[in-house]
C-alpha cells in the first residue's frame, strides 16, 4: 500500500468518527474504526520515492469539512484543529521522525501507532483527536446523567470507553479521563438506584391500586344479598372491571405471580357477586308472585267493604286491611303500584260515601253550633277569675246548657271544645291557688321561717356591733354580708306570707 492510500484510509476513518462525535452521539463504533485506521497506518510501508506525488488531504482537514471555511479548495494541508491543543497534546505524547507516536503515562512511554507521510503536528493531532473522541463521549454521558436521562446501557458505554482507553492507542490525559469515567460510573449507579426506587414506587402504587380494585370487589360481593343495592352495585362492579382492564393494558407490570393472584381474587369476587345476584332475582320473582297473591286477597276484601254503610265497622276494617297491606311483602314496583291503585280506589269509594253522609249530618248540627258558640262567648266573660264562687256557678250553668245543645259538625268540634276547656282550666287553676293560700300547713311553715330569720338577723346585728366596736374589718365585712343575705330572705318570706293572708 502506498503512502497516499494510507492517508486516504485515515481520512475515511476520520469521516466516520469526527463529525459524529461533534454532535454528541455515542461513538463506540467510530472509535473501533479509528483503531482500524491506526492499524492500517502501522502496517503501511515507508513511502517510496516518487516523482511529484499527489498531495493527500490530512485527517485534520477532512474532519473540518462540515465547517463553512472548509468548503473552499485547499491547496495545502491546513493546520490541525483539535479540542486538545498541540501544546497540550505534547505534554502526553511525542512523534519521532518516521511518524511513530508515543504516549507518556505514569512516567512511562507507550507506542500508540504510526502516521507516516504527514507532519509531526498532524500525526500527534490525529492520535490526540482519538482521545478527544473519548472525552466527548464522557461529556455526553455527564450531560445525560445531569438531565436524568434513562440509564439504560450507560454502564456498557463506560465499560467500552474504559476498554478503548486501556488499548493505549491515543494521546492525552488518559488518567484524568479514567477518573472522570470513575465519577461517571458512580453517578450512573446512583441514577440507576434512583430509577429503581422510582420504578419500585410506581410499581407499589400500581399494586396498591390493583389491590384496591380487588378489595372493593370483594367487599361488594361479601354484602348480604338481601340488603345490597343491586343496580348501584352492579354498575360499580362493571366500573371496577373496566378499571382492571385499563390497568392491565396500560399500567406497569406487577409480575406474573402478583397479577395471577390478584386476578384470581377479582374473578372469584365477580363470580360470587353474579351467583348472589341470580339467586336474589330468582327469589325476588318468587316473592313477587306471593306478594301479588296476598295483595289481591286484600283488594278483594276492600272492594267488598266499599258499599258498606256501617261506617264505624267498615272504617275499622279498612284500618286492619291497611296494616296487613303494610306488613305484606312488596311486589315489583310496576305490579305493586298497580295493586295499590286498585286497593286505594276501593277505599276511596267507601270514604267518599261516608263523607257525603257526614255532610248531611253536619247540616243537621249547624243549629247546635250556633248555640254553643253563644255559650262559649258567655263562658269567656268569666275570665279573668276574680270571684271564685261566682265563676264556678256561672261555669256550671254554661256546662248544663252545653250538654243540652247536642253535637256540632265534625269540622268545628275541636275548636268549640278547646274554647270551653280554656275557661274550665282557668277556673280550676284559680281554685288551686285559693287552696294554697288557705292551707294551714303552708302558713305554719311560713311563720316558722319568719321567726328563725328574725332571730338570725338579731344575732348578726349583735355580731356586727361587736366587730365595729373592735375595729375588726374582716369580721365587719362578713357580718354585713350575712346580715344583708338574711334580710333579703326575710323580705321575700314576708311577701309570701302577705299573699297567703
Amino acid at each position: 500500500m502506498d503512502p497516499e492510500g494510507v492517508a486516504v484510509q485515515a481520512e475515511d476513518a476520520e469521516a466516520a468518527a469526527a463529525p459524529v462525535e461533534r454532535t454528541e452521539v455515542p461513538a463506540a463504533p467510530v472509535e473501533e474504526s479509528a483503531a482500524g485506521d491506526e492499524s492500517a497506518a502501522d502496517e503501511a510501508p515507508a513511502p517510496a520515492p516518487a516523482a511529484a506525488p499527489r498531495p493527500a488531504p490530512s485527517p485534520a482537514a477532512f474532519a473540518a469539512r462540515p465547517k463553512p471555511a472548509a468548503a473552499a479548495p485547499v491547496a495545502a494541508p491546513a493546520p490541525v484543529a483539535s479540542a486538545t491543543s498541540l501544546a497540550e497534546a505534547a505534554k502526553w505524547g511525542r512523534v519521532e521522525g518516521d511518524g511513530h507516536v508515543f504516549l507518556t503515562i505514569d512516567g512511562d512511554e507507550h507506542p500508540v501507532g504510526q502516521y507516516p507521510g504527514v507532519s509531526n503536528d498532524e500525526a500527534l493531532a490525529y492520535f490526540a483527536r482519538k482521545h478527544d473522541d473519548i472525552v466527548a463521549q464522557v461529556l455526553l454521558l455527564e450531560q445525560r446523567i445531569s438531565s436524568k436521562a434513562p440509564s439504560t446501557d450507560m454502564q456498557k458505554t463506560v465499560t467500552h470507553l474504559r476498554e478503548q482507553l486501556a488499548e493505549r492507542n491515543m494521546v492525552g490525559d488518559l488518567r484524568s479521563t479514567e477518573a472522570r469515567l470513575d465519577a461517571v460510573s458512580v453517578q450512573i449507579a446512583e441514577l440507576e438506584k434512583a430509577e429503581k426506587a422510582e420504578h419500585d414506587a410506581v410499581r407499589s402504587a400500581e399494586l396498591a391500586a390493583r389491590e384496591a380494585i380487588v378489595a372493593e370487589a370483594e367487599e361488594i360481593s361479601g354484602q348480604d344479598p338481601a340488603q345490597i343495592q343491586w343496580k348501584t352495585s352492579s354498575a360499580r362492579m362493571n366500573d371496577l372491571f373496566e378499571s382492571w382492564k385499563t390497568a392491565q393494558k396500560g399500567g406497569i407490570r406487577l409480575g406474573r405471580s402478583n397479577e395471577d393472584a390478584l386476578w384470581k381474587r377479582f374473578r372469584a369476587a365477580r363470580t360470587v357477586f353474579d351467583r348472589h345476584r341470580r339467586a336474589y332475582f330468582s327469589q325476588l320473582d318468587s316473592t313477587n308472585s306471593a306478594a301479588k297473591s296476598a295483595k289481591e286477597k286484600l283488594i278483594a276484601e276492600a272492594e267488598a267493604l266499599s258499599s258498606s254503610t256501617d261506617w264505624g265497622f267498615a272504617a275499622g276494617e279498612y284500618r286492619r286491611l291497611m296494616d296487613e297491606w303494610k306488613a305484606s311483602p312488596r311486589a315489583s314496583r310496576k305490579d305493586d303500584d298497580a295493586l295499590w291503585a286498585r286497593f286505594r280506589a276501593a277505599q276511596d269509594v267507601f270514604f267518599t260515601h261516608r263523607q257525603a253522609a257526614n255532610e248531611e249530618i253536619d247540616q243537621e248540627y249547624a243549629a247546635n253550633l250556633t248555640v254553643k258558640e253563644a255559650l262559649l262567648v258567655e263562658a269567656n266573660t268569666i275570665l279573668p277569675v276574680k270571684d271564685l264562687a261566682a265563676a264556678k256557678k256561672a261555669l256550671q250553668s254554661v256546662r248544663d246548657r252545653w250538654e243540652e245543645a247536642g253535637k256540632v259538625p265534625r269540622a268545628d268540634m275541636g275548636r268549640i271544645e278547646a274554647g270551653l276547656r280554656k275557661v274550665e282550666d282557668a277556673v280550676r287553676n284559680a281554685e288551686e291557688e285559693n287552696w294554697q293560700r288557705s292551707n294551714p300547713e303552708t302558713k305554719a311553715r311560713t311563720n316558722s321561717a319568719l321567726s328563725q330569720l328574725e332571730a338570725a338577723i338579731s344575732g348578726l346585728q349583735d355580731d356586727l356591733a361587736k366587730a365595729e366596736k373592735a375595729g375588726d374589718q374582716r369580721k365587719i365585712k362578713g357580718a354585713r354580708e350575712a346580715l344583708e343575705a338574711r334580710q333579703a330572705w326575710l323580705d321575700q318570706i314576708q311577701r309570701s306570707a302577705s299573699e297567703l293572708s
